[in-house]
């Protein structure tokens, strides 16, 4: 299975709220910002990509780790929604030593501030481009699964596999057909010398 993390910083917060549990509430990703280079490419989020998925059962975990699950939606303890700026979670934390201890204390410190989502892209759901200054974009449009969101300790900037066969498998197709026009353009040349035009 091709699972893609992403991590986004300052995107999450921990609020405890008077007489009530508390809550970990931020963005898995947000829309239309430019990623930092990631192994040869940078990757934007485009609003409606995570149309699709908003009913899938996912789950809140705590650094990807399925040891540490903060919520689901299936159970109702996270709520998924989207908004102009994002994927924005809203997790009722457990009210336990472990999560307090190890989530929960750590994020009102502002020790964790990161935030982050496991994915797979839809079939057709990303177009690679290389823009004006010949660095290589990969623009998401549709996600096909959403595995979970969670905050994070570190970035998830894992090797995402699929992701970078899939930008070589672009390049391969790019240079293909770079190639295919300038061997058209070459025969092309011939027949006009033969011709002497």
């Amino acid at each position: 299975m091709d699972k893609e993390l992403r991590s986004y910083s300052g995107e999450i917060r921990a609020e405890q709220r008077e007489g009530d549990v508390t809550h970990i509430v931020g963005y898995g990703s947000v829309f239309d910002v430019l990623s930092e280079p990631m192994w040869g490419f940078r990757e934007i989020i485009r609003p409606g990509a995570f149309d699709a998925v908003l009913g899938d059962d996912v789950r809140g975990l705590f650094n990807h780790d399925a040891n540490f699950v903060l919520g689901r939606t299936a159970s109702s303890t996270m709520k998924l929604s989207v908004d102009s700026r994002g994927l924005h979670y809203d997790i009722t934390a457990p009210d336990t030593p472990t999560i307090r201890d190890l989530v929960i204390a750590p994020m009102l410190r502002g020790d964790i501030t990161q935030s982050s989502f496991a994915f797979r892209v839809a079939p057709g759901g990303e177009t690679w481009y290389e823009d004006d200054d010949g660095v290589i974009i990969r623009e998401i449009t549709q996600v096909a699964r959403l595995f979970d969101v969670s905050p994070v300790t570190y970035p998830a900037y894992q090797a995402a596999d699929s992701s970078v066969r899939s930008m070589n498998d672009w390049k391969d197709a790019h240079a293909r057909s770079l190639q295919t026009a300038i061997n058209e353009k070459a025969a092309r040349e011939r027949v006009l010398d033969m011709l002497n035009i």
